[in-house]
């Protein structure tokens, strides 16, 4: 022993014990996801939807907030058409000809409220009912049916939302069509109630606005998610793969095609609303049978065509900065929007 410590000679190794513990070889298992993720992504618990719900008030209120002047013009036009009859462009020129052009701002602080309100609701709702409705089915049949998951997650985050939203629409379309009414948001809500009581003061577009937001939203989530993922395929690529710059410019491109297509969708009833918020219009009856009387007056090609055009032009372009918007605060805050992947075929 003395010798092999300088000749190099190894040492005989220790024999094994009877009773030591042999390592057992293991089998190779798939990972299983951590909890809480779904399709590869996540974790989707409390702090995910808070995140969601925050980026959409932030992109719901900044968009419709910007969008106050176009809105205005649009609005006027379904009221008010034999006056403002020269067109989208002519009717910001008639507005700042005769009321000066702060008139296009009307209605701005509602607007900036009332969609931060229905935009935490309705983005943060969208992301909550699809993460849940892919949990509840499992991923593979929630890839299968992710078309149906959209509109089911759309139409139910929209009705939350409008429940919160509806007051403020009520404000904003009252000092649109009569500036004169109040000298702002807190004005015109006391005068709404102490005239109209809180149903009939903020609710009586509840209807109209539902029939309006829904399928609105529905096809608006609906629209940009079939387009996204076209997109996406059509440069054969998915959301893991391209830059944030590259995703923003989907999240642009495609929600200007979901814009337009709810735009149109959705005009009739937005006409609706904006009449049955105007002082007298449909008669003194109830709710129901004032809109049947404004629909039997105005015709349905109206209520869908009149300001058509400059509400497409206005969604189109609100709908693209609203998803543009999401995905910046979302990265931001450190969180990444849930895309629905196909299990067979993960990347």
């Amino acid at each position: 022993p003395g010798f092999g410590a300088f000749s190099g000679a190894k040492e005989p190794a220790a024999p094994r014990r009877a009773d030591a513990a042999v390592p057992a070889k293991q089998p190779m298992v798939a990972a299983s996801p951590a909890e809480g993720e779904i399709m590869g992504q996540g974790p989707f618990g409390r702090t995910y939807f808070l995140q969601g719900a925050l980026a959409g008030g932030i992109c719901c209120s900044l968009t419709h907030g910007a969008m106050t002047p176009v809105d205005v013009v649009k609005t006027r036009i379904q009221l008010d058409p034999a006056t403002y009859n020269q067109g989208f462009i002519g009717g910001f020129r008639q507005i700042a000809a005769a009321e000066g052009a702060g008139a296009l701002l009307t209605g701005l602080m509602p607007t900036a409220q009332g969609y931060f309100i229905q935009g935490w609701f309705k983005f943060g709702g969208v992301e909550f009912f699809k993460v849940q409705l892919t949990k509840t089915l499992g991923e593979q049949s929630a890839w299968d049916n992710r078309n149906s998951i959209y509109l089911a997650a759309a139409a139910g985050a929209e009705f939350i939302a409008d429940i919160f939203l509806c007051p403020f629409e009520a404000c904003r379309i009252r000092l649109v069509s009569d500036p004169t009414y109040a000298s702002g948001m807190a004005g015109c809500a006391s005068r709404l109630v102490s005239e109209n009581g809180v149903i009939g003061g903020f609710y009586a577009g509840f209807i109209p606005i539902l029939f309006k937001q829904i399928p609105y939203t529905m096809a608006k989530f609906a629209v940009q998610g079939k387009a996204a993922e076209s997109i996406y395929a059509g440069m054969g690529s998915e959301p893991s793969k391209m830059s944030k710059g590259g995703n923003l410019c989907v999240s642009l491109g495609s929600g200007v095609i979901a814009g337009v297509a709810a735009a149109i969708i959705s005009h009739p009833a937005d006409s609706l609303l904006s009449k049955v918020n105007k002082a007298g219009a449909g008669g003194s009856g109830g709710l129901m049978s004032r809109l049947t009387n404004i629909a039997a007056e105005e015709g349905f090609v109206a209520l869908a065509t009149t300001g058509l055009f400059a509400r497409c032009v206005m969604i189109g372009t609100l709908t693209a900065g609203q998803f543009g918007v999401f995905d910046i605060v979302m990265g931001m805050v450190g969180a990444k929007k849930f895309h629905f992947t196909d299990p067979k075929n993960p990347h």
